[in-house]
């Protein structure tokens, strides 16, 4: 068939979009009233969608985002949780990660605190921003090894060059001198360059007490939440709910 060797090449200038547009057209029996004009720029349309597509799935694979579907429009009863409708808007425009604002959310186990981060994060990827997710406790890991190997360097770098930064769990694990230490050389390259999202069970007024060390201690709020949404998540666990409705629903 005639169409085939278009396909093909098509397919070696690597317009896979383009191609997949010109088969539904050759298959469409209403694409043969349009002009010449209007079928390309469909072609041209269907080619510009098909890499964004793949953009933002990239991005979205390189984020390792711990729930990848979450999003804001999901988060079930948010004003009820603690986020009002005004800034949710603002949060999902992305306009803050523009202005290298911070997102800090606290709260009980269960409420929903690495969904919302995690929808944060879903929703910057498909504004084309570069994305990561850390728990903190692996990061740390990750510095410390980094650190061993001779690699920090490149690590930071790579981390700095992130839009968006999220650390999760926040908090959960006690720090040494060279944790809080390599923490503050991440959380230091982003104020004023980058976003970061900080989801944690700890209540800011209690982060001293976490960091330890005065000094550093200090420092990291002082970068964080000067320029920081904060979002203090309340109500019944999420995961309990869920799992009740998953027993209800066996039963």
């Amino acid at each position: 068939m005639m169409h085939e060797p278009t396909v093909e090449r098509l397919h070696e200038m690597r317009l896979f979009g383009m191609a997949e547009a010109w088969l539904r057209q050759q298959e469409a029996r209403d694409a043969t009233k349009l002009d010449f004009d209007e079928r390309f720029a469909l072609l041209v349309e269907a080619e510009k969608l098909y890499r964004e597509n793949r953009r933002r799935e990239r991005r979205l694979k390189e984020a390792k985002l711990r729930h990848s579907n979450a999003c804001l429009e999901e988060f079930d009863e948010a004003a009820k949780r603690g986020l009002d409708k005004t800034l949710s808007r603002r949060l999902a425009s992305c306009t803050w990660i523009d202005e290298h604002l911070h997102v800090v959310i606290t709260g009980a186990t269960g409420v929903g605190k690495t969904y919302l981060a995690c929808a944060l994060g879903n929703q910057a990827c498909r504004r084309g921003y570069h994305v990561a997710y850390r728990r903190t406790p692996r990061l740390v890991d990750e510095l410390t090894l980094a650190r061993a190997d001779g690699s920090l360097p490149k690590l930071l770098q790579r981390l700095a060059r992130m839009d968006l930064l999220i650390l999760d769990d926040w908090g959960l694990a006690k720090l040494r001198d060279q944790d809080r230490r390599d923490l503050l050389e991440v959380i230091d390259d982003r104020d004023g360059r980058r976003s970061t999202v900080l989801a944690s069970q700890i209540p800011v007024e209690k982060w001293h007490d976490y960091l330890g060390d005065p000094t550093v201690a200090d420092a990291i709020a002082d970068r964080l939440l000067h320029s920081a949404h904060r979002i203090n998540l309340k109500g019944p666990s999420r995961r309990a709910r869920k799992k009740k409705e998953t027993s209800t629903g066996n039963t």
